[in-house]
């Protein structure tokens, strides 16, 4: 698989509209959410003027020429929310390309890209339900807290990046 890694920036930000709606998790068997969901304040602060703030960073992965998945993170009060030193992250993958390993590189490129710029870790909000628990887990984010539904998780970046299984893989 010819995998690359491509930067996000304010000029290519508006594809993240889609990789948002990728990124709801819908259980199954029930129907996903109208795509009007993404107009939602709390979910508008993970893309709107993104790569214009300092602190946002976003990666494409492209396979086989074509955009399969994105990762981004940025200081705000989204759901993974710790404080103002923490990047919270969302990460999505178009259906087609899951658990193909396209997942766990992306995460890995991020885990990079946010250690070289100095932070310490990283967070993200994720429903109980979801089968990327066992890839974040296996990338080193361990629950900070949780609801009913889902874990805030947190990964330390002090460590090494890498993930130590494909057990679970995106």
């Amino acid at each position: 698989m010819n995998l690359r890694m491509m930067e996000i920036d304010a000029s290519n930000a508006a594809l993240l509209s889609n990789f948002l709606y990728e990124a709801i998790f819908v259980p199954s068997g029930m129907q996903p959410p109208s795509r009007d969901i993404l107009a939602d304040p709390q979910l508008q602060v993970y893309v709107q003027d993104f790569g214009k703030q300092t602190g946002d960073f976003g990666l494409f992965a492209e396979v086989e020429g074509v955009i399969a998945g994105a990762v981004w993170a940025r200081i705000m009060e989204d759901y993974g929310y710790i404080d103002n030193e923490t990047p919270s992250l969302a990460i999505a993958l178009y259906k087609e390309y899951r658990g193909k390993g396209v997942g766990t590189a992306l995460l890995q490129a991020m885990l990079k890209l946010l250690q070289e710029h100095g932070y310490e870790q990283v967070s993200l909000a994720v429903q109980k339900e979801n089968y990327a628990v066992k890839l974040y887990t296996a990338c080193g984010f361990r629950v900070y807290r949780e609801s009913e539904e889902e874990y805030i998780m947190v990964r330390s970046l002090r460590q090494n990046t890498a993930c130590t299984s494909q057990e679970g893989a995106l």
